[in-house]
């Protein structure tokens, strides 16, 4: 089998840099930070979560209406890099700057945290546009994965680093506040993110592109209207933007909002810490699996388990009641939550047209993000309406079926066919 070559590797290990963030800041330490700044200042469990989904959905309609429109500019030869240069360091400056707001403003602290995830969101548009500048379509499923993975075991280390500061000065064996223990950790994530992106920036580079033009941003205009009159053109790369819209809505409402779900529950913001921990190390050869899975049995099949697995998670989070029943959760979330993600983002690349690559991953972006704006604001609705995070939770499960009956009707790329062709010609050569 061959080696993952310089460039796999170099664009993998973005994922290695950038989960730092995911981990650190979108899922664990920094919603706790910001929850119990709230409740500091008076705000309510329920609010406070509603106020983080709302500020969640904020983040993500600024990208999804830029995404596309940057995206199409970016396909001119050159400037994929710079448009992900941008966005990287936007993100790396502002997770940096969360660690100098006073940790009772926790309206400011907000407002920073928007920021940063714009710019961790944007540079995800651009890098996973780089999948097709990086490798072939026959090794794409692979790739993704193994990105992912290295993203879970990456995230580890940073994470495993900052949670130890932050017991530490819990216990009052560090002499530090908890507050300045949070601090640091942002400060990590940050050095973290930008030191080991290094590979990417040096060694990645845009094969795919169109020439550069007059008039580069009216084009862009005009080719992006081009697009939506030809839409039947592309019928099956629009059908499963359709269905991710769905299904990738209640992965990532999921993602952003756990800790401050389980924080609601009452578990201890050690332990919850721990569970993530725990996940992100079960997650790493769950998402490998998946990638070579879906060599043996095709991405599309790979994607209904993960969506299952996800309608099983919502339903037992609604009877949620113990600190046990949290692990559970998690571990069921850990075995699919990294191959969802990978196989999804390398089926839609092999979908694709390359040259025009940013342009449909800044589409790929909008129907993530606009789903991110659903999925958090059902969640938060419902959570103020009832009073219980649990109902919002279970609401999701209407998201994930009609995500998985819309991908039924999505055609498999080529090499996706052949594997389904031949795995139906061994079924039908096995007697029973």
């Amino acid at each position: 089998m061959r080696r993952f070559t310089k460039q796999e590797n170099s664009w993998m290990f973005y994922d290695w840099a950038n989960s730092a963030y995911s981990i650190i800041i979108s899922t664990a330490v920094f919603p706790l930070y910001y929850k119990a700044a709230a409740t500091n200042a008076g705000v309510s469990a329920s609010n406070s979560t509603a106020y983080l989904g709302y500020t969640i959905a904020i983040a993500t309609f600024i990208l999804a209406m830029l995404g596309p429109i940057l995206g199409t500019i970016a396909d001119y030869q050159g400037l994929k890099k710079k448009f992900f240069t941008f966005f990287f360091s936007l993100g790396v400056l502002f997770t940096a700057l969360l660690a100098f707001i006073p940790g009772d403003q926790w309206l400011l602290l907000l407002i920073i945290y928007t920021v940063a995830a714009v710019g961790s969101a944007g540079a995800n548009v651009f890098y996973d546009a780089f999948i097709v500048d990086v490798t072939t379509e026959e090794r794409m499923n692979k790739v993704s994965a193994r990105g992912f993975g290295l993203g879970y075991i990456g995230s580890t280390i940073p994470f495993i680093i900052s949670i130890a500061i932050i017991i530490l000065a819990q216990n009052e064996i560090l002499p530090i506040a908890t507050v300045t223990a949070s601090k640091i950790a942002f400060i990590i994530t940050a050095i973290w993110w930008g030191l080991f992106s290094i590979p990417l920036l040096r060694n990645v580079q845009q094969k795919h592109f169109i020439k550069r033009e007059p008039k580069p941003i009216i084009n862009s205009f005009k080719r992006l209207g081009k697009t939506f009159k030809e839409i039947k053109k592309y019928r099956a790369l629009f059908l499963f933007l359709l269905a991710y819209f769905f299904y990738i809505d209640g992965v990532g409402t999921i993602i952003t909002m756990s800790t401050a779900y389980g924080s609601d529950l009452g578990i201890t913001p050690t332990n919850l810490l721990i569970i993530l921990f725990v996940t992100q190390v079960v997650a790493a050869p769950f998402t490998l699996l998946y990638g070579r899975l879906a060599e043996r049995f095709t991405g599309k099949k790979m994607l209904y388990i993960g969506i299952f697995v996800y309608i099983i998670v919502c339903i037992y989070a609604y009877f949620l009641e113990t600190t046990l029943d949290f692990w559970i959760l998690a571990m069921l979330v850990a075995s699919s939550q990294g191959g969802i993600q990978a196989l999804s983002r390398s089926y839609f690349a092999k979908l694709v047209p390359k040259e025009h690559s940013n342009e449909f991953f800044g589409f790929y972006n909008i129907f993530g993000k606009f789903a991110s704006i659903m999925g958090p604001l059902l969640v938060a609705v419902t959570a103020q309406l009832t009073g219980n995070s649990s109902s919002g939770v279970f609401s999701l499960v209407l998201l994930f079926i009609i995500g998985i009956i819309i991908l039924a009707f999505v055609p498999e790329p080529k090499d996706e066919q052949s594997k389904s062709q031949n795995n139906h010609s061994e079924w039908k050569g096995v007697k029973m």
